[in-house]
């Protein structure tokens, strides 16, 4: 399990964690559920979300491609994070100020993982359980049990970025 209190901007580091996808879809259905005051169909709490949706599963019963998908158009749910209890975020490129303003107001990462490998972060998941929104089909939330999954470290909790490196 990773410490974020250790981590710092431009930090290379392997995820042994749960880690959660949810992508734009998935991200207004929480952010709903949150505004109406009920329950989330996930306990979020001590692990990441993944902006990240997969292909398919491939026939041998690993999951498909599941590269990381552009952060930014996440930017607008920002605030709804603390709700989630989540350590931080995993995706692609940087995102807008106020994001990094938020990380470390509310103690969250931000963490990039390398867009166009998907087939190779896939080699990284040693188990995948579809958890809500199947409905979303590749924007359900899946819960994703990661080892060695590499990352760098975007934005710390000390308002440090690797884009200002």
């Amino acid at each position: 399990m990773i410490d974020i209190t250790k981590l710092h901007a431009g930090d290379v580091i392997y995820l042994d964690e749960i880690v959660y996808t949810a992508r734009d879809q998935a991200h207004a259905r929480l952010a709903s559920l949150l505004d109406e005051g009920k329950e989330l169909p996930v306990d979020f709490s001590n692990s990441f979300i993944y902006y990240a949706g997969p292909t398919p599963t491939m026939p041998n019963g690993r999951i498909g491609s599941i590269g990381p998908t552009t952060s930014s158009r996440m930017d607008k749910f920002i605030e709804y994070m603390p709700a989630l209890k989540i350590k931080g975020m995993i995706g692609k490129g940087p995102r807008d100020e106020h994001v990094r303003e938020c990380c470390k107001k509310y103690g969250i990462v931000y963490l990039v993982a390398t867009g166009g490998a998907g087939a190779l972060l896939a080699k990284r998941i040693k188990s995948v359980q579809e958890v809500a929104f199947q409905d979303l089909g590749c924007e359900a939330i899946r819960k994703l049990e990661v080892e060695h999954f590499p990352v760098i470290v975007a934005y710390d909790i000390y308002g440090n970025s690797v884009f200002e490196k």
